[in-house]
């Protein structure tokens, strides 16, 4: 059973890595709606590219434009926040007990 443990842990810190990262790609792609970057630049196509397919859902099924602010990476922020707090040490806590 320390096999499935290890793993657990293993999946739960992986889990909370890309998590953590991706918080931080939601964060710098709010800063650069901000600033109206260039479209063309390869560092904000990648950023785009990896949050826009989550923002444009969360944009169509909340209202989340109030008065020209979008609230869409406050609410991916806080899904984020709200998996690490449930799902990770859900898994850290499954291992804790096999381990």
């Amino acid at each position: 059973m320390f096999i499935l443990a290890n793993f657990l842990v293993a999946v739960a810190k992986i889990l909370n890595i890309v998590l953590t990262l991706y918080t931080y790609v939601i964060i710098a792609q709010a800063v650069l709606s901000w600033v109206n970057p260039d479209p063309y630049n390869p560092i904000v196509r990648f950023i785009n590219n990896l949050t826009e397919p989550l923002l444009y859902r969360i944009r169509r099924a909340l209202p989340t434009v109030y008065g020209g602010i979008d609230f869409s990476p406050i609410v991916v922020i806080l899904v984020i926040v709200f998996l690490q707090s449930f799902l990770v040490n859900s898994l850290f806590m499954m291992a804790q007990r096999l381990g």
